[in-house]
């Protein structure tokens, strides 16, 4: 199931695993001031190797913090500002007739997903039809255009953003979409200090200056470092119930307030970030801990709520810091004479 202990990272590789993850962490808290968690969040999805959702108010600086991923890393990227009028070739590239040995030929012109970091800006503005041309690109990291197979190279990220409260000329994204997110990230409003400090430090179009810190090559290392990882048992059992509380299992009260759950994708995510979680704290093991900070991200745009939860006033941030209240995270797995502890 695991890698057996002896496979772990050794002392050196975890100290040069958290060199590099905190040039990385440092370099974004450089473009994001006072988002430190965010900022975190975005890391270990990256060294997990998946897709992010960001949704929050404009002029937050989601943008500035994709654009900031690429040159940190040294990334090939595009960005896609998303509009109803947006096509699905626009995305994933047409057939362009050309003239090729005196015959002419459709040959295929690669759009902006063929890169390392796609920027989807304000990707609920585009048609279904158009947001699922990124379905095949996300899951199976290709794209198929006129029954012809194309791969996109590695690392393949896509970071999208939205605008929760701009609803007209909008698009909900499909759940099927939605499960492809390895997180949703929440970008809150900064705080009075935060304020001061950002008009302090930039003027009115000022740009952060942004140098390389990490190459794609400590990047590629820094994913296979997370292979490595160490998952206990215990934590996978912790996973696996937490996601089956989601559909109903385990009878917690606040499972009963979810009417759909999340999927097994979910806790594959969950596994794959709680590893990329101990990378940046310097660790050789997923453990609980990692879990219950992942859990929000990972859940809340993969669980729909019951409408009597919802008119009673909850929200999936609120459903699921119930759900870890009332959940254990040890179960059978426990040594004897060992207790959990509160």
């Amino acid at each position: 199931m695991n890698q057996t202990i002896s496979n772990q990272l050794s002392e050196e590789q975890l100290r040069r695993g958290k060199e590099l993850s905190d040039k990385l962490i440092s370099g974004l808290n450089m473009i994001l001031l006072g988002k430190e968690d965010l900022v975190d969040m975005v890391t270990v999805g990256v060294l997990a190797e998946g897709h992010l959702l960001l949704e929050g108010l404009p002029g937050l600086g989601k943008t500035e913090l994709i654009k900031g991923l690429a040159l940190l890393t040294g990334l090939d990227t595009s960005r896609v500002q998303f509009t109803p009028d947006l096509l699905p070739g626009d995305i994933t590239g047409n057939p362009i007739l050309q003239e090729v040995d005196g015959q002419k030929v459709f040959v295929f012109q690669s759009g902006p997903v063929f890169t390392n970091l796609l920027l989807a800006d304000e990707i609920n503005r585009a048609s279904p039809k158009t947001q699922s041309a990124l379905l095949e690109a996300m899951q199976e990291k290709q794209v198929t255009v006129l029954g012809e197979t194309h791969l996109i190279k590695k690392p393949f990220f896509v970071l999208a953003t939205q605008n929760p409260i701009e609803q007209e000329g909008t698009y909900s994204l499909p759940e099927a979409q939605l499960d492809r997110f390895l997180f949703k990230l929440n970008v809150r409003q900064n705080s009075a200090a935060t304020l001061e400090k950002i008009i302090l430090s930039k003027e009115a179009g000022q740009r952060t200056e942004v140098k390389q810190v990490i190459t794609p090559e400590d990047l590629d290392e820094l994913m296979q470092m997370v292979d490595q990882v160490y998952l206990p048992e215990a934590v996978v059992s912790f996973i696996a119930r937490l996601v089956d509380a989601t559909n109903g299992g385990g009878e917690t009260e606040a499972g009963k307030l979810i009417k759909f759950g999340a999927s097994p994708r979910a806790a594959l995510s969950f596994a794959r970030a709680a590893k990329a979680k101990a990378i940046l704290r310097g660790r050789p093991n997923a453990s609980f801990e990692d879990v219950r900070e992942l859990a929000l991200p990972v859940l809340r745009h993969r669980i729909i709520l019951d409408y009597q939860a919802k008119i009673a006033g909850e929200t999936e941030d609120s459903v699921i810091s119930k759900l870890l209240e009332e959940l254990p995270a040890t179960d059978k797995f426990l040594p004897p004479g060992v207790t959990q502890k509160k």
